[in-house]
C-alpha cells in the first residue's frame, strides 16, 4: 500500500459517522490495495536476513609513541596499516553491530563516543554495538585529535549498514593447540620471585625458556577457534568472524605500526576463500578472545630465532587454513534467532595497602629503588593513581545470541580459564568470548590465580577488585539464560 493509500485509509478509519458513505468508500479502496499487497507478498513473506561488513582506517601519522611495552619507542615507520572492522547482522527484528579495532585497548570514553555517532547517524541503539581492540602492542595511543577514533569506528559501521543485503549465515569451530600456551608458571620450590611491592610470588610470567626451575604452567588454555561465516544469499562471502585466545604475536620491528597477526589473517582467509576484489569486498577479522594469561611461546624450550614478522605470519596462515578447512563444514541459515543484551556491573576498584601507598610516596618523593623489586617505580606511580580513583567503576558487559551461538564480551584481558568456564556453562554451543570489549580495565586474574601473584595480579597490572571475575561470570551466564 502506498503511503497516499495509507493516509486516505486511516483518515476514513477517523471519520464521523456522519460520513458513513465515505468511510465506506475509503475502506472498500484500501481492502482491495491491501488484498493486491498480500498477493504481491505471498512468495516472498519469509523472514529475511541481512548482513553487512566495512573496514574503516585507523592508521596514526608516524612520531607517536607505540604503547603496549616497558620501552615506548617512537613509530618510525608503518608495516601495515590498522582498521577498525564491522559485521552488522539484521534479522528484521533485531539488528547488531559487531566492531574490532586494530589498538592494544579501546577506552570506555571512546567506545561511548563511537556509539552516540553512530546512533545519532544510523539510528542503532548504543547497547546493540560492541566495540573491541586487538590487543596488538605495536600501535600508537595518539591520534590527530579526540575524535579521530570514534569518528572512524563510526563510518565502519555506517559502511556496513549500507552494504547490508540479504544474507545466510553459519558457524565452525576449528582445534588450532600448537598456538596457544599458558605464559604464567609455577616454579619448583625455593625458586624467589620478588614482586614490584615487596612481597613474594609463586607464578612468573614469561619465565626463560627451557628453564631448570619450571615446574608447571599455573593454568589452562584454550585452543579452540570459533567463527561465524556470512555470505550473500548467491553464496558471495561477505565476512567471516573468528575468535581465537591467544594475546599478539609480536617479532615486529622497533618503531613499526603493526596490527600484528590478526590483520594478517583477515587477508590471508579472504584469499584462501577466494573473495578478493568483491564488490562489495569481503571483510575478514579475528577478535581476541580469553588470552590475559597466554602467549605463542612454549616455555618447555628456548624459543627459536625468527626473522621479523616470519612467526606473526606462521601462525596466522595456519590459523586461516584450520579455520578454511572447517568452513567447507559450515551449514548456512537463511535466517536465526538474533540477540543482544546489555548491562552494566560495578566493581571496586582495587586500593594501595597504607604501606605501599606509605613506599609511593617515597618514591615520588625521590627515594631510590629498592635492588631485586622489578620496576618498583612504575608500580608506585600506578598506586598513586588507584588512591585517587572514586572507590567503584561501572563496567558493560553484553552477551549475544547469532542462531545457536553465544558470544560475551569482557572489557578486561581475561585469564583462558574464565573462557572456557563460560563456554561450558552457556546455554549456547558454541559460545566464545571477546575480551577487551567496550573499554580496557586491566587484566581478570581468577581469585585462585590472584593468590598465586605474578604479573597479571600486581596492584596496578590488575586493577580491580581480587573476585571480579566470579561476578563477571555469574551475570554473563544469567544474560544468556535471558537470551536463551
Amino acid at each position: 500500500m502506498s503511503r497516499l493509500q495509507r493516509g486516505r485509509a486511516n483518515h476514513g478509519f477517523r471519520a464521523t459517522w456522519g460520513r458513513l458513505i465515505r468511510v465506506a468508500s475509503v475502506l472498500a479502496m484500501g481492502a482491495t490495495v491491501l488484498g493486491q499487497t498480500a498477493r504481491a507478498e505471498e512468495p516472498t513473506g519469509k523472514k529475511v536476513f541481512r548482513a553487512g561488513a566495512a573496514v574503516s582506517n585507523i592508521t596514526p601519522s608516524l612520531g607517536a609513541e607505540i604503547v603496549g611495552n616497558w620501552k615506548r619507542p617512537k613509530a618510525t615507520h608503518i608495516h601495515d596499516q590498522l582498521h577498525a572492522r564491522c559485521l552488522v547482522l539484521d534479522n528484521g527484528a533485531e539488528r547488531i553491530a559487531l566492531v574490532v579495532v586494530d589498538k592494544i585497548g579501546v577506552s570506555r570514553e571512546d567506545c561511548d563516543e563511537a556509539k552516540k555517532m553512530i546512533h545519532k547517524s544510523a539510528g542503532l541503539p548504543t547497547d546493540r554495538v560492541l566495540i573491541a581492540a586487538t590487543h596488538t602492542h605495536s600501535a600508537t595511543s595518539r591520534f590527530p585529535h579526540k575524535q579521530f577514533l570514534p569518528r572512524r569506528i563510526a563510518a565502519a559501521v555506517r559502511c556496513a549498514i549500507n552494504n547490508l543485503e540479504p544474507a545466510r549465515i553459519g558457524w565452525g569451530t576449528a582445534i588450532a593447540k600448537e598456538h596457544v600456551n599458558n605464559r604464567r608458571w609455577l616454579m619448583k620450590p625455593g625458586t624467589k620471585l620478588v614482586n614490584p611491592f615487596g612481597g613474594s610470588d609463586q607464578a612468573k610470567m614469561n619465565p626463560r625458556g627451557g628453564s631448570p626451575e619450571l615446574l608447571k604452567p599455573a593454568g589452562p588454555v584454550d585452543p579452540q577457534v570459533c567463527f561465524l561465516s556470512v555470505q550473500s544469499a548467491e553464496g558471495r562471502p561477505i565476512a567471516l568472524l573468528a575468535n581465537y585466545s591467544l594475546h599478539y604475536v609480536g617479532g615486529v620491528v622497533k618503531g613499526h605500526i603493526s596490527a600484528d597477526y590478526f590483520a594478517v589473517f583477515a587477508d590471508r582467509i579472504q584469499e584462501l576463500l577466494g573473495a578478493d576484489r568483491l564488490e562489495p569486498p569481503f571483510v575478514g577479522i579475528l577478535s581476541n578472545g580469553t588470552s590475559g594469561d597466554i602467549n605463542n611461546v612454549d616455555f618447555r624450550k628456548p624459543r627459536p630465532r625468527r626473522k621479523p614478522y616470519e612467526q606473526v605470519r606462521f601462525v596466522a596462515h595456519d590459523l586461516a587454513q584450520k579455520v578454511f578447512e572447517a568452513y567447507g563444514k559450515v551449514q548456512y541459515h537463511d535466517w536465526v534467532p538474533l540477540r543482544m543484551a546489555q548491562r552494566e556491573l560495578t566493581l571496586a576498584w582495587r586500593k594501595p595497602t597504607p604501606e605501599q601507598l606509605a613506599r609511593a610516596k617515597e618514591l615520588k618523593a625521590g627515594a631510590k629503588p629498592i635492588a631485586g623489586r622489578p620496576h618498583e617505580e612504575s608500580y608506585a606511580r600506578r598506586a598513586l593513581w588507584l588512591e585517587k580513583l572514586p572507590p567503584t567503576v561501572a563496567t558493560v558487559l553484553q552477551a549475544v545470541r547469532v542462531g545457536e551461538v553465544g558470544i560475551s564480551a569482557i572489557p578486561f584481558e581475561v585469564f583462558a580459564e574464565t573462557g572456557l568456564e563460560l563456554k561450558e556453562k552457556s546455554p549456547f554451543k558454541p559460545t566464545f568470548t571477546i575480551e577487551l570489549a567496550n573499554g580496557t580495565y586491566g587484566y581478570l586474574p581468577t581469585p585462585e590465580q590472584h593468590k598465586l601473584g605474578g604479573y597479571e595480579t600486581w596492584l596496578g597490572t590488575s586493577r580491580v577488585e581480587t573476585d571480579a571475575s566470579t561476578k563477571i561470570v555469574k551475570s554473563l551466564l544469567e544474560m544468556f539464560d535471558e537470551l536463551k
